[in-house]
Order: structure tokens, then C-alpha cells, then sequence
């Protein structure tokens, strides 16, 4: 199937599957849903491979050698995408549920701060990693992982979402890592 066919089965579902929730988690807030999405095989499998296909190379190999999920949606998407490259997954959580000596970053939410963690020993040094989460709205959580990655020694090569929400300006955070959000609103 070409990459372009990937994208369009994941673009499709994508647009059926993920729903709008007004006023979550607080008034004037728009959730995007992905639960439908995650509990429909062909959609959730058809996004699955749209995200890994960002991580291969022209001839359909492995181009990364660890993906990293975000909690907590990141992780659901990002855990099946190594396992369809064949490669590591790594998780990127928040304070004090990692279990062994960790990098943390501070990073500024819409309502306050938050501090993620990442093991130290998380990856060798060069190693090439595709990130990947649910939605990218305001930027800070991703430019948090990324700089996290990379205090470990690796090097976040890629970026992918379901959704960019454009209108927040999230990407104008990760300029020194390209972006692909599957659907932008």
C-alpha cells in the first residue's frame, strides 16, 4: 500500500471516529475523544500504521530505533507503533511514577505546570526516536519530551500526532524537529 493510501485510511478514520466533547474538562474547552477511534480495529489499526510509516525510511525500513509515548494517550498510540517498526518503546511520564534514576523537565500547561520524567538510562547514546502523542495543541508537553530525549543522548528526529490543533500554535514549539500531525483543525 503506498503512503499516501496509509494516511488517507488513517485521515478517514480520523474524522469518523474521533468525537468532540464541549466543556472538558472545563468550560470553553473542546476534548477531542479518541476512545471510539482506540475501540474500532480497522481505524485504530489504520492510524497505527500511518504513525509508523513516519517511521520508516524510502524502502520501508526501520528509520528510528526507539518511539516514545507521552502519558497517557501517547502511550497507547506509541507502544503498537515499535512493535509494528520492530523497535523499543519508551514511555515519558509524569513525576514520580518512574521507578529508576530519571531526567525531569518543568514545562508550563494553560492552567499551571507540570513536570515530566524520562529514565536516564531510556536510550543509548545517537539513538535516532520518533514521539509521538495524541493531540498537539499548545507545544510545551512535546517540547518538554524532546528535550528530555535529548538529555539522554538520543536525538528526536520526529514528531507525530492524530490532531494538531493549529489555532494554538503548538508546532511553533518544535522547531528543531519536524511535525506531522495526520489531521489539523
Amino acid at each position: 500500500m503506498a503512503d499516501q493510501e496509509i494516511r488517507d485510511r488513517a485521515v478517514d478514520a480520523l474524522t469518523r471516529l474521533v468525537r468532540d466533547v464541549p466543556d472538558f474538562p472545563e468550560p470553553g474547552v473542546l476534548f477531542k475523544d479518541i476512545a471510539p477511534l482506540l475501540a474500532d480495529g480497522p481505524g485504530f489499526a489504520a492510524v497505527v500504521a500511518a504513525l509508523a510509516d513516519l517511521g520508516r525510511d524510502d524502502a520501508g525500513r526501520p528509520a528510528v530505533d526507539k518511539v516514545v509515548g507521552m502519558e497517557a494517550r501517547g502511550f497507547i498510540l506509541a507502544a503498537p507503533v515499535a512493535v509494528a517498526l520492530g523497535v523499543g518503546f519508551v514511555p515519558v511520564r509524569k513525576a514520580g511514577k518512574l521507578p529508576h534514576d530519571t531526567h525531569q523537565v518543568a514545562y508550563a500547561l494553560e492552567y499551571g505546570e507540570a513536570v515530566l520524567e524520562l529514565h536516564q538510562d531510556a536510550f543509548a547514546p545517537g539513538e535516532r526516536v520518533l514521539v509521538i502523542d495524541d493531540v498537539l495543541a499548545t507545544g510545551g508537553t512535546a517540547r518538554a519530551t524532546c528535550e528530555l530525549v535529548r538529555r539522554c543522548g538520543a536525538e528526536p528526529v520526529a514528531f507525530a500526532v492524530l490532531l494538531e490543533l493549529g489555532f494554538l500554535s503548538g508546532r511553533e514549539q518544535l522547531t528543531d524537529v519536524p511535525v506531522t500531525a495526520l489531521t489539523t483543525t
